[in-house]
């Protein structure tokens, strides 16, 4: 049985996503190079959906699918 789980990834030149703690679209930026919080979201063992976030909006929501799993890059928050 999947769980959601939340991994921390570079934003991507083009990306076309948006944030669903505050809507905004989560952008690439060559000078800060951002980073977005991604979750595969399940629901009763199968998966229901992907939730994006800006880093710092799903830290501030106080981490709702757990910690970072850093694998995907390090985290430096």
């Amino acid at each position: 049985m999947s769980s959601t789980r939340a991994v921390v990834r570079g934003v991507e030149p083009g990306n076309d996503v948006r944030c669903v703690r505050c809507g905004k679209q989560i952008k690439f930026a060559a000078r800060t190079h951002p980073r977005q919080v991604i979750a595969n979201v399940y629901l009763d063992g199968a998966w229901n959906r992907v939730d994006h976030f800006h880093e710092e909006c799903y830290l501030d929501a106080d981490e709702p699918y757990g910690s970072i799993d850093t694998l995907g890059g390090a985290f430096t928050g």
